[in-house]
Order: C-alpha cells, then sequence, then structure tokens
C-alpha cells in the first residue's frame, strides 16, 4: 500500500499543506485498496483452527505449591 501510495503521489511537484498530503495520500489507499488480495485459502481458516484444536492437546502451566 506505500509503494501505491507513493507512485500515486509521485508527480506532485509542490506540496502546499497537510490536508493537501492527506488527500494524495488518501487517494494512494483507494487506488491501493483495489489492488489488495486476500490470502489464498482465507475461507478454510476456520476449518484448519477447528483442525488443529482436536488434533493438537491444550497444555496448562503446573501450579506452583503455596509453600
Amino acid at each position: 500500500m506505500i509503494e501505491i501510495c507513493r507512485d500515486h503521489a509521485a508527480n506532485v511537484k509542490r506540496w502546499r499543506d497537510g490536508q493537501m498530503v492527506l488527500r494524495w495520500i488518501a487517494a494512494g489507499m483507494t487506488e491501493a485498496r483495489r489492488q489488495i488480495r486476500r490470502v489464498n485459502g482465507h475461507l478454510h481458516l476456520p476449518g484448519l483452527r477447528l483442525a488443529l484444536d482436536a488434533t493438537i492437546p491444550t497444555v496448562t502451566p503446573a501450579k506452583e505449591d503455596a509453600a
């Protein structure tokens, strides 16, 4: 996203104020949003979590005796 914002604002020769910077960054982030994709297999993550929870036993820490 940072690279897309940088490329989007590369043609600006004179930055006038902070509001102008924010507008260009917002425009670059809007452009980046179109190009960001989800992780392949993201729909299978809940099933993977259930399978791991069923396979791997939960380890509870040992309690120290208060002596």
